[in-house]
């Protein structure tokens, strides 16, 4: 069911809000779920129509279900059907490892993301789906409130705002074209490439993450609560090129390492992302926090970017309602802080676990080792993945 926009465009432009939020993916919804509920005024913009779909491995670890309890969103994924996650299976040409999994659950998208804005909006935000958001000059010097222009088709209309936040994703260039702050990607990353197949063998069971992995990238699946098989990739793009597409390097890997094909997979709509490693000079400017994949992102091999993101969505909203009430320069400063205490350590992790997938030698070393001993995996499972 189509989640209906709550306000215009007319009747949004009418008013000041304390925040506007562009972006309504789980670090967005979050935040406007944790602000709405604080009594703030709340507009939640995002360019698409919603339930929809985004390429994603649609696996919430441990920490990603604690932030939802923490908010009083712990039922939400119970009450969607998510499907409760026991182990990963690791796969190289000729090796395979299974490690076991303490929590987690894999649940789509379309479903996820729905039900975040659907709690949003109950809690009290204002919902504009369908809707491209650009931030504009300021029209007071200094600068008392941000203003954002949304467009809609061919109507267009300037809304003002205490805050802007900005949650647009890794395809997002809201603060980039605002002059705010630059996107640096890694040279040589990895893209990101997804689809969801309507059905797939019987091979790839539920609750089992199955990741594939090769020299030129890897590719996760896992059963959805519906039983579509969702497939997520990252691939060098020259492995891209060579094979004709992502679907036919898909199959091309799944043959590698000795999975069975799904069916009619190279001939699925596959989608792309931007380079996986980057991340934004700035965090925060007058009057703007970036958050989840807009204030970077690294290859999801560990599924920790939905936990970063609704992590982040409800870090940022104690900042926030202190800068509605009166803004200064060393909150910008401040969330650059309460971002890196957050997650920064997590991502050197990550980072390292994307160091060794990047060496065959290494990945095929790592999967022996794990094949018959899996219980050294075990603290780096918990650490990324444990309730904490």
């Amino acid at each position: 069911m189509t989640i209906a926009a709550t306000t215009s465009l007319e009747e949004a432009s009418r008013r000041t809000w304390d925040v506007v939020i562009v972006g309504a993916g789980p670090a967005g919804a979050m935040a406007a779920h944790e602000l709405a509920r604080r009594g703030l005024a709340v507009l939640l913009v995002d360019r698409a129509a919603f339930p929809r779909w985004k390429v994603c491995g649609c696996c919430l670890n441990g920490h990603a279900l604690a932030s939802l309890q923490a908010v009083g969103l712990g039922q939400l994924t119970r009450d969607a059907g998510a499907v409760p996650l026991e182990g990963i299976r690791l796969a190289v040409a000729g090796r395979v490892a299974q490690v076991p999994l303490s929590s987690g659950v894999s649940l789509s998208r379309e479903t996820l993301d729905a039900a975040l804005v659907t709690a949003a909006v109950e809690a009290g935000a204002a919902f504009l789906p369908r809707t491209h958001a650009s931030l504009t000059a300021p029209m007071s010097v200094p600068p008392a409130l941000r203003w954002v222009e949304l467009r809609q088709e061919q109507t267009s209309e300037r809304v003002a705002a205490r805050i802007v936040l900005a949650a647009d994703g890794l395809g997002g260039n809201l603060v980039a074209r605002g002059g705010v702050s630059e996107v640096a990607t890694k040279p040589g990353a990895r893209i990101g490439m997804g689809v969801v197949a309507p059905t797939g063998p019987a091979f790839y069971s539920p609750g089992i993450i199955f990741m594939a992995c090769g020299r030129s990238g890897y590719l996760g699946l896992v059963r959805l609560e519906d039983d579509r098989l969702d497939l997520a990739a990252a691939f060098d793009p020259s492995w891209i090129r060579t094979h004709g597409g992502p679907g036919h390097a898909a199959v091309e890997l799944l043959a590698e390492v000795g999975w069975p094909a799904v069916p009619d997979l190279a001939e699925l709509n596959w989608r792309g992302t931007p380079a996986l490693t980057r991340r934004a000079r700035r965090l925060a400017a007058e009057r703007l926090f970036l958050i989840g994949d807009a204030a970077g992102y690294i290859e999801p091999f560990t599924g920790e970017g939905m936990a970063w993101a609704l992590a982040a969505g409800r870090a940022v909203a104690p900042l926030v309602v202190r800068a509605v009430g009166r803004w200064h320069p060393g909150l910008a400063h401040e969330w650059g802080e309460v971002y890196r205490r957050l997650i920064g350590q997590r991502q050197v992790v990550c980072r390292t676990i994307a160091a060794v997938l990047r060496s065959s030698w290494l990945t095929r070393t790592m999967i022996h080792v794990l094949a018959h001993a899996p219980t050294l995996a075990v603290p780096v499972v918990q650490y990324l993945g444990n309730r904490g």
